[in-house]
């Protein structure tokens, strides 16, 4: 995603160089979060333009091309995607050597912590939007995501095996 912002924001004149810096650390938060890899910021003399590494990260293999799964729109419409929020590295456990949030089998709730994105040195909890059975893992630990990769699979819970 790219954003460029209107042509005619204007900062106030008392902007000073430390609530520039304060600026730009807030727009990299965003930057993150958000999923941008890209942005282009100019008022009156100052230009920012900010490029996130997703432009010139590894290539990602994505678990979905691998022959042995198959893929998404193959699934049956039961089953639902819990995607990535954001872009970074994924991991499945709260450190090394803990174990994993969620394993193939189980069944989470709305709300329960399915895995963690670190995105600029931050560790961001990922929580399901919904409740069901844990199908299939789609993502390896410490694997590099991007904004909406599918992470896992889950099916509906059904009736009367709650």
């Amino acid at each position: 995603m790219v954003l460029a912002a209107e042509p005619d924001f204007a900062a106030p004149a008392h902007v000073g160089a430390s609530d520039l810096i304060v600026a730009v650390r807030e727009l990299i938060d965003l930057m993150g979060r958000g999923g941008i890899t890209e942005l282009d910021l100019s008022t009156g003399s100052v230009t920012i333009r900010l490029r996130g590494n997703g432009a010139h990260a590894a290539p990602v293999r994505s678990s979905i091309d691998s022959p042995t799964l198959t893929p998404l729109r193959d699934r049956p419409e039961s089953e639902f995607v819990i995607t990535a929020p954001m872009i970074g590295t994924y991991y499945a456990a709260s450190a090394p050597g803990e174990p994993p949030f969620v394993n193939v089998g189980d069944e989470i709730e709305i709300g329960q912590v399915v895995g963690v994105i670190e995105a600029m040195k931050i560790m961001n909890e990922i929580t399901a939007d919904r409740g069901g059975v844990v199908t299939d893992l789609l993502v390896t630990n410490a694997q590099a995501v991007e904004y909406g990769s599918p992470l896992m699979l889950l099916a509906e819970i059904p009736d009367g095996l709650t």
